[in-house]
């Protein structure tokens, strides 16, 4: 077993007491490598490790931890190609999706170790009897991480660079379906000269157990998990037995809304963008396209020209468009969904289904005449399946838009500037993209509302997750 399939604990790399798990390549089904399948006794001595890091990674100036933390982002930029590669042998995005997120993933790298060092409390105005109140901004302490498979490098980025730049230590749980990559985060980590017990990597399949230790273990004090509704409802639960902090970034069903005031073309390729990012696989992408009715001709034919044009292969073929999906279990959810759909009404007038026997590649698909009542409606699809509705009004729309529990993001295309703001003003949604399908970025606030999540990632927001605020109030001076 090389290193790159082990644990990395206490700046050590171990083999899993459990054993090792398999991690296949999503093209092809093959074994890419086997993966330390670490136990919960070392799960714990993670948690020591990182509780052991905190002391003296805290009492580090701010500077020094941002060094820290641009070192390691020199390293992600050095191996760009070689960590693009990783990803698309275990996640089978296409490569230049992955070369993609290493840019964005080394954004939040570089954005939070300078955040890091303008972080700093206030000082207030005199309080009567001469007393000088101020407030400190101190890490929160040592934070358990959970990582999905889509974005196996950024969502570990986005994550551990505010952090390490507070003052925290981490233990990070990645994805059993995409350890690798962030088994290479922390070996360039490593090389970076980040201390032993700053990071920590446990690599493991007995997800429930290790979420639930992360969540009640003493030394653990927040949890910043990127995954499902179901599993954020249970890992919360399991926080409140010692009012652990959280961060949960949750499911989506993103509303993309088309005004009959649209640029088509432009929303088109922002459709595109939005909805076939990973084949369908992440949580902000356009899952409800609701189209006004006096253009939905105009822009279904656009957009089934510009379906059809998309190249499916493997991620490492040059040119392809959409990858496989990312396991058996995957696809044949997505093909269950259509027909779902279909037995509710819903008409396909494109796709073909799963492509080859066997195979974990699915059809760019398109259902129409989707209603509010068909269960594909509120299921967050999580596959390259298009599903349209047209309306009415704006306010028709808006009600579609707002008609789930999800509301992490949404869409909006209009060449009214007016409608625009007020149409945004009136999403329940934690983000809206306008005239833009991509919106992530390290600079602004990644989150949602509702059964979406708390908290956020980027921007200042992101920095204060890990930071707690304390207050001084100084007597007898002057």
């Amino acid at each position: 077993m090389t290193k790159l399939h082990k644990a990395y604990i206490g700046g050590q790399w171990l083999t899993g007491n459990r054993g090792s798990f398999e991690v296949d390549d999503p093209a092809t089904g093959e074994s890419v490598a086997k993966v330390a399948d670490v136990s919960l006794d070392q799960v714990e001595q993670a948690i020591d490790a990182a509780n052991q890091a905190f002391e003296s990674w805290r009492r580090l100036s701010a500077q020094e931890r941002a060094d820290g933390v641009l070192a390691w982002y020199d390293k992600v930029r050095e191996n760009r190609q070689r960590l693009a590669e990783m990803i698309t042998r275990e996640s089978g995005k296409p490569i230049a999706e992955a070369l993609s997120e290493v840019d964005y993933g080394a954004s939040y790298l570089r954005w939070f170790a300078e955040q890091g060092v303008r972080a700093g409390g206030q000082t207030l105005p005199t309080l009567p009897g001469g007393r000088r109140p101020l407030t400190l901004k101190q890490p929160v302490g040592v934070v358990g991480v959970i990582t999905p498979w889509n974005f196996p490098l950024a969502m570990i980025a986005r994550k551990a660079a505010p952090a390490l730049a507070a003052g925290c230590t981490l233990v990070i749980k990645p994805a059993a379906e995409t350890p690798l990559t962030a088994l290479l985060l922390a070996e360039l980590a490593e090389q970076a000269g980040l201390p032993a017990g700053v990071i920590n990597l446990i690599p493991g399949t007995d997800a429930a157990a290790i979420g639930k230790c992360l969540c009640t273990h003493s030394k653990v004090r927040k949890l910043s998990f990127t995954g499902s509704t179901a599993v954020g409802r249970v890992l919360m639960a399991q926080s409140a037995q010692k009012i652990q902090r959280l961060s949960l970034e949750l499911g989506g069903n993103a509303p993309f809304l088309v005004f009959d005031d649209a640029n088509l073309e432009a929303a088109v390729e922002g459709l595109i963008a939005s909805k076939f990012r990973n084949s369908g696989q992440t949580c902000v992408c356009a899952n409800r396209i609701l189209v006004q009715r006096g253009i939905y001709d105009s822009f279904i034919a656009r957009l089934k020209t510009r379906m059809a044009s998309l190249t499916l292969g493997p991620g490492a073929l040059p040119g392809a468009d959409l990858g496989p999906l990312i396991s058996d279990r995957a696809i044949a959810r997505v093909e269950s969904l259509v027909e779902q759909a279909l037995e509710a009404g819903a008409v396909q007038t494109l796709g073909a289904g799963r492509v080859g026997e066997g195979s974990r590649y699915h059809s760019p698909t398109l259902l129409e005449s989707v209603t509010p009542e068909n269960p594909i409606w509120s299921q967050e699809i999580f596959g390259p399946v298009v599903s349209v509705t047209p309306f009415d009004s704006e306010e028709d729309g808006i009600t579609l838009a707002n008609h789930t529990e999800a509301g992490l993001a949404s869409y909006l295309f209009s060449d009214s500037l007016s409608r625009a703001i007020r149409v945004a003003e009136s999403l329940d949604y934690g983000m809206v993209g306008i005239n833009e399908g991509i919106i992530s970025s390290a600079t602004a606030p990644f989150g949602g509302i509702k059964s979406s999540g708390l908290g956020r990632e980027g921007g200042q927001e992101g920095m204060d997750e890990y930071l707690e605020t304390k207050y001084l109030c100084l007597g007898g001076i002057g």
